[in-house]
């Protein structure tokens, strides 16, 4: 197929896909929940990290945990006592499990003291000065730096996934497109010192399959550099929003495996 072609069979998967009808069948409904900025930071950041496996069974385990946190996530955060966090101890979904997220806890608890908001925590301004290609990696080691630095549970570490040790960091990279791009029936466009012209493309196992399929993809490893090769095919596409086609990607899977993986 040539570019062309690519692009036509993209703008009409990404069309088809991001809709609200997407909603109710992705972990993304979780943070549709709420209306508040800081609870919508805090939900949709607890259902990226759980992001991997059968969406069902993300949307179920991201459900309860809510409903542990009394169903307002950022009140809870804030609030909460050390008695609180004991209903918390039972919680597993896959490899995460109490721990930690109490250990999240915590750290966002001594983020919010003093900042509104999650998005200064990524993105600061200096990594507002990066280049475009560069910022999200500079936001996810900036917020790195920080995590590593605050006493938390080592193991909560395989987690929190870092460029700089090679991951393609799909679910904080999704976690961002969710958070940052605007004029979106799915996404919530409520991080607005961001262009979603610097997002990276979350490299899921449908994604990755089609777009090296359709040759957007050379490398056959879900890594950093993998993330970047795609996300620069689509960044010539739609230079202003290259995840956008992160819907079509991962619609063109579903619609040809019918698997619901994320």
């Amino acid at each position: 197929m040539t570019d062309s072609e690519i692009k036509e069979l993209l703008d009409f998967w990404a069309k088809e896909v991001e809709e609200n009808a997407f909603i109710p069948h992705d972990p993304v409904q979780i943070p549709h929940r709420y209306s508040r900025l800081q609870d919508i930071e805090l939900a949709g950041f607890f259902a990226a990290i759980m992001a991997w496996g059968q969406r069902k069974t993300i949307i179920n385990s991201a459900q309860k945990l809510m409903l542990l946190m009394d169903d307002a996530p950022y009140d809870f955060v804030m609030q909460h006592e050390e008695s609180d966090l004991l209903r918390l101890r039972s919680f597993v979904h896959r490899t995460l499990n109490g721990e930690d997220v109490i250990s999240m806890i915590r750290f966002f608890r001594q983020w919010y003291s003093g900042a509104p908001s999650l998005e200064d925590l990524f993105f600061s301004k200096v990594v507002l000065e990066a280049p475009i290609g560069d910022q999200v990696f500079c936001a996810l080691t900036s917020f790195q730096r920080q995590w590593q630095a605050f006493p938390h549970e080592k193991r909560t570490d395989k987690h929190l996934a870092s460029p700089a040790k090679g991951s393609a960091c799909k679910r904080l990279n999704m976690y961002f497109r969710w958070m940052i791009r605007p004029h979106s029936p799915v996404d919530f466009g409520i991080w607005r010192k961001v262009s979603p012209a610097v997002l990276m493309c979350p490299l899921d196992v449908h994604v990755e399959r089609v777009a090296q399929e359709l040759g957007l993809l050379q490398r056959n490893k879900s890594d950093w550099q993998s993330c970047c090769e795609l996300t620069d095919r689509l960044r010539a596409f739609r230079p202003q929003d290259p995840v956008y086609y992160d819907y079509a990607l991962f619609g063109i899977g579903v619609a040809r495996n019918k698997e619901i993986i994320a």
